[in-house]
């Protein structure tokens, strides 16, 4: 299967759809046309874990049966890793190690499992970290020596910081919103430097986060979330509000790997439904 373009797929863990005002960054490039951006509306349970399978596989929670963070499970599903490997592209990860739980292999081993460097593993090429207040600027460090060392088709960039912040503060908090800044900071020094590269960049979350430092149900903090594209050679039209389950069929769609659902999915967005 020829690959139409990479893409490179952060996501900023736990930031809610109200607070990304704070991300001026991102604003700037939706305003100057840069970047489509729209609202995501998670799936429930609204929780890490499920909503990264969500997030890479295109079906819900009960669809998948993901549906806690406590238990170490493996994908059953065909997600965006495992597609990648058996169209021939390279993947790569830094990120929280229950993506390496669910794509390459459980329980997670911290000496064997924190870099992974395997062609046979859905995740090639991989930094994983287990500590939620790992600072982000090192995760966005991490993923970039996987791209220029790599080459990955497609790397996902996946931070802990505002969700850590978020659960230790409130979502109305300013450690919350520090994180956000920070956050739109580093994106502002590599979304220019991935875009050079020919990057399709998608920027978007797994849910959000409460007041009280909480995330699970459907309360608008906890379940909206953002989505920016960035660099779009498919020139997609996005709606003001999309479902979760469609973030695997866009990435999958510019990958050119997507499966005959994603494909469906995909193509209804870019036709502008």
């Amino acid at each position: 299967m020829e690959n139409k373009n990479r893409v490179i797929f952060v996501l900023l863990d736990g930031l809610n759809y109200k607070n990304s005002e704070y991300m001026g960054y991102m604003t700037a490039l939706e305003r100057e046309g840069k970047a489509k951006f729209s609202k995501v509306l998670a799936e429930m349970p609204s929780l890490s874990k499920p909503l990264y399978e969500t997030i890479l596989t295109g079906k819900k929670p009960v669809e998948h049966g993901v549906l806690t963070n406590e238990i170490p499970v493996m994908s059953k599903e065909k997600n965006i890793f495992s597609l990648c490997r058996e169209a021939g592209l390279t993947t790569g990860a830094s990120g929280y190690y229950w993506l390496s739980e669910l794509y390459n292999s459980a329980p997670f081993n911290k000496l064997a499992d924190t870099n992974t460097h395997d062609e046979s593993k859905n995740i090639q090429h991989g930094r994983f970290y287990t500590l939620d207040y790992y600072p982000d600027e090192s995760v966005f460090l991490d993923g970039e020596h996987i791209r220029e060392k790599y080459n990955p088709d497609f790397l996902m960039i996946h931070s802990m910081n505002i969700d850590d912040a978020g659960h230790k503060y409130g979502s109305e908090s300013k450690e919350y919103r520090y994180s956000v800044r920070t956050a739109d900071n580093l994106l502002s020094v590599f979304v220019p430097r991935w875009a050079e590269a020919g990057y399709t960049v998608i920027v978007t979350s797994d849910h959000g986060m409460s007041v009280d430092g909480m995330h699970g149900g459907k309360n608008e903090l906890e379940a909206e979330v953002p989505f920016w594209i960035i660099n779009d050679k498919e020139n997609m039209k996005l709606s003001h509000r999309m479902e979760q389950v469609y973030v695997a069929s866009i990435i999958g769609y510019i990958l050119g790997i997507d499966t005959s659902e994603m494909k469906n999915r995909a193509e209804s967005i870019y036709r502008g439904y």
